[in-house]
């Protein structure tokens, strides 16, 4: 009857915490939300008052304003349009020679040879140091432009593929070869699915490169684009359309991380979490 009573009191017990409301959480209440709100409210009630002057900075309402009259207008769709192809092209150049000179060199050591040290010297060049010589080189219409994207993520997808490569469990490789696999079998169902964490790694910050990289190419004469947006915009000391482009620069950086991110959730579905829920 003891034992009972106690199981008894143990229940109530949990049915009294359970039923009882929670203590107040800001995470429950969006609170990764609140300082950004905040800093919004501060900067518009700066900007109402006086104390940021439009010509420095202009408000979020007024920043929205001019946001919706380009998007009715056509304005910002188009130009950014053009953005996204010079870095769509920049990237597909980019990426593809990192992926091939990755493989020359992760898979062969004579190719490791042939193509590290020259990938090393790449390195250690920033690829807005190049817009000079590119213009020399190029002109100043599109070619330097997506030139310029290109090189700068080649280097990203190139080493983590490559770590990626030279990281495989040898106890795999052996595996694979007491089943009997040729040396592309193995390179195609146990390298390369090893690889692909580094691989999507790299490539997620050669997307965050190519925007930062777009930021100053379309600087380079551009007749459209949202760098031609800019340009404009500073001649004429119109801060809100400043805003705008700068907004629409880091949704596309969330963006191009989002989608990265949305192929690694289904790409190693079979990659045990170790973050709990």
């Amino acid at each position: 009857m003891a034992v009972l009573t106690i199981n008894d009191t143990s229940r109530a017990r949990r049915s009294r915490s359970a039923s009882a409301p929670r203590p107040f959480s800001l995470s429950r209440f969006g609170g990764r939300w609140l300082s950004p709100v905040l800093l919004l409210l501060l900067w518009e009630a700066g900007s109402r008052l006086g104390l940021i002057p439009e010509r420095t900075l202009a408000a979020p309402s007024a920043v929205l304003g001019t946001l919706l009259e380009m998007v009715i207008s056509g304005e910002l769709p188009s130009n950014l349009l053009v953005s996204f192809a010079r870095v769509a092209v920049g990237l597909l150049i980019g990426v593809g020679l990192g992926l091939g000179l990755g493989l020359v060199a992760g898979l062969s050591r004579s190719g490791e040879l042939a193509v590290d040290p020259l990938m090393q010297i790449k390195r250690t060049i920033p690829a807005l140091a190049l817009t000079p010589l590119f213009i020399v080189w190029f002109g100043i219409g599109e070619t330097p432009k997506v030139a310029l994207i290109a090189f700068g993520t080649i280097f990203p997808v190139y080493l983590n593929l490559y770590s990626g490569i030279r990281s495989v469990d040898l106890r795999l490789l052996d595996a694979a070869k007491s089943f009997g696999l040729s040396r592309w079998e193995q390179i195609w169902h146990v390298i390369l699915p090893s690889a692909l964490p580094s691989l999507l790694v790299g490539l997620r910050y050669a997307l965050s490169v190519s925007i930062l990289v777009l930021v100053v190419a379309e600087q380079i004469n551009a007749s459209a684009g949202l760098g031609y947006l800019i340009n404009n915009a500073r001649d004429f000391m119109r801060t809100d359309i400043i805003v705008v482009c700068l907004m629409v620069y880091a949704i596309l950086g969330l963006g191009a991380d989002w989608l990265v991110r949305t192929i690694e959730a289904r790409a190693l579905i079979w990659r045990p979490s170790i973050v709990e829920q």
